[in-house]
């Protein structure tokens, strides 16, 4: 059962509120005053606060001052109780960030109203979502039911790649955010000279496109090409945009769903300055049996052409090939003829990506 933690100085009000949310299967705490009431929040946390403003000692907006400072409770839904109406009063709450306000007199449908919703809001903002398209589909649907925004796009079809399948291209307009729901895709731009240059590889859970989004020019700043059959999701820029500016709490659970390659990206950009090109050769080696791309008792791994895996290391083709003979040789590696990776000892492989 969720815990309600009222804080009321009035006795009537606070036990008839607390008799009301018992009758409704809450579990209820109560404090009379607000240095109570920090104390109790603090040692019981409770799923939702509901708080008079005026009260002795310490008023309402000093409560929601401490609490909002403490790890603890800092995320906890916060409605004032207050019997003031005017709109200064309302502002100064809202301003410093508290989720509702109730007036009394209230009725008990509002009561219980506003808590369901600020229950329901944070079970949302707390919910991990699993990396596939039943998990950023369900996502979707519940962050348009949070921000109460009816265009977001509700018809999320799959589409079906086939392998060197482009699914956007360098120059062009960026108009969507790709989810891989199955399949392998590689991204890369194109020299003056016309090379393709490699710049990552991704598999299922993975979504690209997200950068070029962001960026102020509005159009792709690579080439998406599908390595292995692929299924992949799209969602529209305007969708993008709105759950990324929208709401901060919804941007902060967006943002942490789409970053995972951005990461990666940095980390492949730092070793591509720092590290030789033994290190990044070991280092993309694991990097691609993490994602599924090398071939074991549990994955068939993919075929990846020398100049793609070169252009992940960034180095000429030439030596990459020099690389990959040199880990075979020392039998930390084996490579089949259809160009698939197996590795064959993986411990050794991370003592030479970390330099030991």
């Amino acid at each position: 059962m969720n815990k309600v933690l009222i804080i009321e100085d009035n006795q009537d009000v606070r036990e008839n509120t607390a008799e009301i949310l018992e009758l409704e299967n809450y579990t209820v705490i109560t404090a009379e005053n607000g240095k109570i009431g920090i104390q109790k929040a603090l040692e019981n946390s409770p799923d939702i606060i509901i708080c008079d403003i005026m009260m002795p000692q310490i008023d309402g907006y000093g409560v929601y001052d401490a609490l909002s400072k403490d790890i603890v409770t800092a995320n906890i839904p916060f409605i004032f109780l207050t019997a003031k109406s005017g709109k200064t009063e309302i502002r100064k709450g809202m301003n410093l960030g508290v989720d509702d306000y109730l007036i009394k007199p209230f009725e008990v449908e509002d009561l219980l109203g506003a808590i369901e919703c600020r229950l329901k809001k944070k079970a949302f903002l707390k919910k991990e979502y699993a990396k596939n398209i039943d998990g950023v589909s369900e996502f979707l649907t519940e962050a348009s039911q949070y921000l109460n925004l009816e265009d977001l796009s509700k018809n999320r079809n799959i589409k079906r790649y086939k392998k060197k399948e482009q699914i956007f291209t360098e120059g062009n307009a960026a108009h969507q955010l790709y989810f891989i729901q199955s399949g392998n895709v590689k991204t890369y731009r194109t020299t003056e000279a016309g090379k393709e240059f490699v710049i990552a590889l991704y598999g299922p859970g993975d979504f690209i496109g997200q950068l070029s989004l962001l960026a102020s020019a509005g159009t792709y700043a690579e080439t998406a090409s599908v390595l292995e059959d692929a299924e992949i999701l799209a969602i529209p820029k305007d969708d993008f945009t709105q759950l990324l500016y929208f709401n901060k709490e919804v941007s902060n659970t967006f943002f942490g769903m789409i970053s995972n390659n951005i990461i990666e990206l940095q980390e492949q950009l730092v070793d591509m300055a720092f590290a030789t090109v033994r290190q990044r050769t070991a280092k993309v080696l694991l990097d691609l049996d993490k994602k599924g791309m090398t071939k074991d008792e549990n994955h068939i791994g993919i075929s990846i052409p020398r100049d793609d895996f070169a252009g992940l290391i960034g180095t000429a083709t030439e030596t990459a090939i020099r690389m990959l003979t040199e880990f075979k040789n020392e039998g930390l590696i084996a490579v089949e003829t259809n160009k698939r990776f197996v590795l064959l000892d993986k411990n050794r492989l991370k003592q030479v990506a970390d330099n030991h």
